[in-house]
């Protein structure tokens, strides 16, 4: 399985990003879950947004009502970030969950919001 992330950068406070990740791979039809992940500078990766199989979404807590994830179909999971705050920068990592409960990562790309 792999995972292609795009649409990382750099933007001011108060802008909007929006991430996608295309999965390729022969377990597509088993998939768990899509998501996002990220890991600041001397932190511990941490979840950001999930959407689960049969529709359900999950959001850390700090995101809540700023990003929303979707899933554009089997293969693709997007997250819309608006009211970035400096403190969403990091390096944002695609998930995917099998369901046997393998996990799959992206290689990563850099949000970075400045002041």
């Amino acid at each position: 399985v792999q995972l292609q992330e795009s649409g990382g950068g750099l933007v001011q406070a108060g802008g909007s990003l929006r991430l996608s990740c295309i999965a390729s791979g022969p377990i597509l039809s088993s998939i768990n879950a899509m998501g996002w992940y990220r890991q600041a500078p001397g932190k511990e990766r941490e979840m950001v947004a999930l959407s689960i199989r049969g529709g359900t979404t999950n959001y850390a807590d700090s995101v809540k009502g700023r990003f929303t994830i979707s899933r554009d179909h089997a293969r693709k999971v997007s997250l819309r970030m608006d009211s970035l705050k400096v403190e969403d920068t990091a390096v944002y990592y695609c998930n995917l969950n099998h369901i046997s409960g393998s996990d799959y990562w992206g290689q990563g790309t850099q949000v970075t919001v400045s002041s």
